[in-house]
């Protein structure tokens, strides 16, 4: 008898960086976090590179629609693309993309949340990997979405995902929102540190030494915007923008 497909509904099960120049954002990658690239045949079309962390695949590379803005698309797994697809349209996404099929690695589809925050729904025919505890460097840790509208953040992904939250003070007007399933913590969400930052997911990076992997950012043509800081009891992060202007972070765990 064959063992059920196991998966993980409202996990962060992949990442998708998309860009003008996968093959730049390939060489930044590769020598930051020490990702192994793959050329995968798409048929037709462009090859997909799959993105390896310790011979795992994690991730992808992936060209941007032309004038669009590099970003990394997080995927949501969920049981039926269509049925979210649906339930987010009805708590107020847009979609980007309808439910396609992508044979015969699962079924997907892309939104922007109420907020304008843009994410991916994903059914993996493979099933999804694992929770663990302790990610191993190179691998992805956590998930944070910066948005002007905070609370229409919060009451869509509950809808749609079932997530609930816990409030942590972090500063004057710099509430920190954990979303969570039972007790496993998902993401964060966290009003717009500027004005002009647009809504979007960031994700965060496992990483040995965040002020040896921060000093590689200028050389390798990234730019810090935010330089390693403690944060008590959860370890010391960073945040960059890519040479093509993408955002992510990187955190070594306390202790």
């Amino acid at each position: 008898m064959s063992q059920p497909t196991p998966r993980h509904p409202g996990k962060f099960v992949w990442f998708e960086h998309l860009s003008g120049d996968r093959d730049a954002a390939r060489r930044f990658y590769e020598a930051l976090f020490g990702w192994q690239v793959e050329a995968v045949p798409m048929g037709s079309g462009e090859p997909y590179l799959r993105i390896l962390n310790r011979g795992e695949a994690i991730g992808g590379l992936r060209s941007a629609p032309p004038g669009a803005p590099s970003l990394w698309m997080p995927y949501l797994s969920v049981t039926d693309v269509d049925a979210s697809h649906a339930t987010a349209l009805a708590a107020g996404a847009k979609s980007l993309m309808p439910p396609t099929d992508f044979a015969p690695v699962g079924r997907g589809a892309t939104l922007a949340d109420p907020t304008g925050a843009a994410f991916s729904l994903w059914t993996s025919a493979l099933g999804d990997r694992a929770d663990l505890a302790a990610p191993p460097v190179g691998d992805w840790t956590w998930n944070e979405l910066m948005t002007p509208d905070v609370p229409r953040a919060l009451a869509f992904y509950a809808r749609v995902f079932g997530y609930r939250h816990d409030t942590l003070d972090s500063g004057p007007q710099r509430e920190y929102h954990l979303l969570k399933q039972g007790e496993r913590m998902r993401g964060g969400v966290m009003p717009s540190p500027m004005p002009d930052t647009p809504p979007l997911w960031v994700p965060y990076v496992a990483v040995a030494d965040c002020d040896a992997t921060a000093a590689q950012v200028p050389a390798l043509g990234g730019r810090l915007i935010v330089p390693p800081t403690d944060i008590p009891q959860v370890g010391r992060f960073a945040v960059l923008l890519d040479p093509q202007q993408a955002c992510v972070a990187f955190i070594t765990a306390a202790g």
